[in-house]
């Protein structure tokens, strides 16, 4: 089943969210700052994102700037960091079959359905 990886209060991913109830296709909305995700877990995101954990970090957060920035961190440190503080994670994330894209912008989303 298809999934998007969903913040509420941030504009793209309700633009994605969008997207995807306007395709009528089933998909499960996971708000990933209520629901927190496993290292694992977004270790298989990463890799069907075929992208570097960094890459997937927001680095404009207070967080990452007060705690990591300039650090030298390798990738599972950097996972960890996102997994204890899930508003680093880039989002929304959609999985579509074995396939993932970061909506940003929101359109991207239309190329997994």
């Amino acid at each position: 089943m298809m999934k998007i990886y969903h913040n509420p209060r941030c504009s793209k991913s309700r633009q994605g969210l969008t997207i995807l109830e306007d395709s009528k296709l089933d998909f499960k909305t996971i708000k990933y700052l209520d629901t927190p995700i496993s290292e694992e877990e977004l270790s298989n995101i990463i890799k069907l994102l075929d992208i570097s954990p960094i890459d997937l970090v927001r680095k404009n957060e207070a967080i990452w700037k007060e705690n990591y920035k300039g650090k030298e961190l390798s990738e599972s440190q950097v996972i960890t960091a996102m997994v204890e503080n899930p508003k680093l994670i880039e989002r929304p994330i959609v999985i579509n079959n074995g396939k993932a894209v970061i909506g940003r912008p929101p359109e991207l989303i239309k190329s997994i359905l």
